[in-house]
């Protein structure tokens, strides 16, 4: 059951271009609005946030209007991290969500993200029962009553008193911070929440003008982050992405912590709690080897799945583990929230550093990562790898060469033209040499 608009995490591309135009969302909207009537249940409720995006209006405007038509009533919260979207449908008893953001892309991506009633996002069925009614050349006109849309005010303070709770988070009176919002949905609402809770916060990319999302900050930059933590002597550094449901540390001496490390320190401080759910941590095929081994030396379990936190939680919920991620950043507390939250992240980390008196740098030398090489190639297409040739030939080589002392991982992104290769062993020059053979072939056959 293939899908032609959605992919691994939702339907993205470049604004105002095939899909993501204002003709695509009024049908979006439409559909979201059919699908919904036909549970028999009449009039529903749907919200809509969005990131700060130039084209979040634009797809907001369309979107807003095709379940208006169709009877629906829309509550907008205008930019909201996607974690928070996710809370406000089951919290605000909506029939849906839907939030617009292309999360770590430059601006002139954007994204439609669809959450169920529960706040998880929907399932592979009701996304290609949706995204029928799109692309249908019969799609009946709206009958019945139209609907209406409001702009909720208060929807950010539901989402920090939320938050603030449910990390159980104390006082952080005496922590100075540096929180790197990406100038994108975080701007105002991440920094509030630490300063509310005691903490000294000192301020990166809060000035959204629609065009400077991600650009050179936040999560994907988090050394702009890390030279102000040395510069002002923070405890530590906060990097949020465009829609802030992914977050990057930087302990107190400047350092970027790898995002294995704090899967790792987590899921030990979790176990020693007790709370470790199945004494697992769900992480995807990404995750360094280092990170299994060292789990394993606790006695915690270590499942993988595919790329994209949308398998990690599935896994979770289909086996009632509470706590996943992916080394980019996402970090999953399912007991919580129903998607990764990078700010109840951040606090559940400061939390954890303000019971054990120790600093972020001690806390994370808690794994040996082993060498790693992973590139991000631009591809003209994206047929099935095993029908390349070139591209098996020198994945099998690579293979042969790490025996069973490393790993090659070769996958399409879901959300960009490009191919991404991970080589992993204890030989950095082997990994190098492998990656880039196998990055050679991508190239000579479906390279851009």
């Amino acid at each position: 059951m293939s899908k032609q608009l959605f992919g691994t995490d939702g339907i993205r591309g470049i604004a105002n271009q095939y899909p993501i135009t204002p003709e695509i969302a009024l049908r979006i909207g439409r559909a979201v609005a059919r699908t919904l009537q036909s549970d028999g249940q009449g009039r529903h409720k749907v919200v809509i946030g969005k990131d700060t995006r130039l084209s979040g209006y634009m797809l907001e405007t369309a979107l807003t209007s095709g379940l208006v038509s169709e009877g629906s009533r829309v509550l907008l919260t205008g930019p909201a991290p996607t974690p928070a979207v996710a809370h406000l449908t089951r919290s605000m008893g909506c029939d849906a969500g839907i939030m617009l953001t292309a999360s770590h892309n430059p601006y002139q991506d954007n994204g439609i993200k669809i959450f169920g009633s529960d706040g998880f996002k929907l399932n592979d069925a009701l996304e290609h029962e949706i995204e029928k009614m799109i692309l249908a050349d019969d799609l009946p006109q709206p009958e019945g009553d139209l609907g209406k849309a409001i702009r909720i005010d208060d929807a950010m303070g539901r989402y920090i008193e939320f938050t603030k709770n449910a990390a159980g988070a104390n006082s952080l009176k005496g922590l100075k911070i540096v929180v790197d919002c990406a100038h994108g949905a975080a701007y105002y609402v991440g920094p509030l929440i630490f300063e509310e809770l005691g903490a000294e916060v000192i301020k990166m990319s809060v000035h959204p003008d629609g065009r400077n999302i991600n650009e050179g900050v936040g999560a994907l930059h988090p050394e702009k982050a890390a030279a102000m933590v040395k510069e002002h002597g923070a405890d530590v550094g906060i990097c949020f992405d465009g829609d802030a449901d992914r977050v990057i540390f930087c302990d107190e001496t400047g350092q970027v912590i790898d995002g294995d490390r704090v899967l790792c320190l987590c899921a030990k401080a979790l176990k020693q709690q007790g709370r470790l759910k199945g004494n697992t941590l769900v992480a995807t095929v990404m995750s360094n080897l280092g990170l299994r081994d060292s789990l394993a030396a606790d006695g915690i379990n270590l499942e993988t799945t595919g790329v994209g936190d949308r398998h990690v939680l599935e896994c979770m919920r289909e086996k009632g583990y509470n706590l996943g991620g992916e080394n980019s950043g996402h970090i999953i507390y399912s007991d919580y929230a129903t998607t990764g939250d990078g700010i109840m992240s951040a606090l559940m980390l400061l939390s954890m550093m303000r019971e054990k008196g120790t600093p972020l740098s001690e806390l994370a030398n808690c794994m040996d990562i082993y060498p790693q090489v992973l590139l991000g190639l631009d591809v003209t297409e994206k047929p099935p790898i095993e029908e390349v040739p070139e591209i098996v030939s020198a994945i099998k080589n690579a293979e042969t060469a790490f025996a069973d002392k490393g790993r090659v991982f070769v996958r399409y992104s879901g959300t960009e033209r490009k191919i991404r290769v991970l080589t992993e062993c204890p030989d950095a020059e082997l990994a190098r040499n492998q990656a880039d053979l196998i990055a050679a072939a991508i190239t000579n056959t479906i390279g851009a």
